[in-house]
């Protein structure tokens, strides 16, 4: 069940990430809401998480796809551009989530 909230966590992050800059161009407090709360939401999730994985695999998960997962969500929402050596070193953070994952003991 702990990755399963790690799961969840790493998208709320995501998700946080991609509201900071939703909240900067709209500009209002309202919109600033937003963000907060959802950090409020993933420290809880990520706290959760750790309580049965150990705080380093899971740190380490959770930052490294949600850096991924916010570069392209990005791309999509707001139109950034990523050149491929962005791409290449994207997939060496994915690479290294997978194998964290896997050599992980819980």
């Amino acid at each position: 069940m702990a990755w399963v909230i790690l799961g969840i966590a790493v998208f709320t992050e995501i998700i946080w990430a991609l509201s900071l800059k939703w909240a900067a161009t709209v500009g209002s407090g309202q919109a600033s809401a937003v963000p907060i709360g959802l950090s409020f939401l993933n420290m809880g999730l990520l706290a959760l998480a750790m309580r049965d994985l150990p705080a380093g695999t899971a740190y380490a998960i959770w930052t490294g796809l949600g850096a991924v997962g916010v570069i392209i969500g990005g791309m999509i929402l707001y139109g950034d551009r990523v050149n491929m050596a962005q791409i290449g070193f994207m997939a060496m953070i994915v690479i290294g989530v997978v194998g964290t994952k896997l050599s992980a003991q819980a």
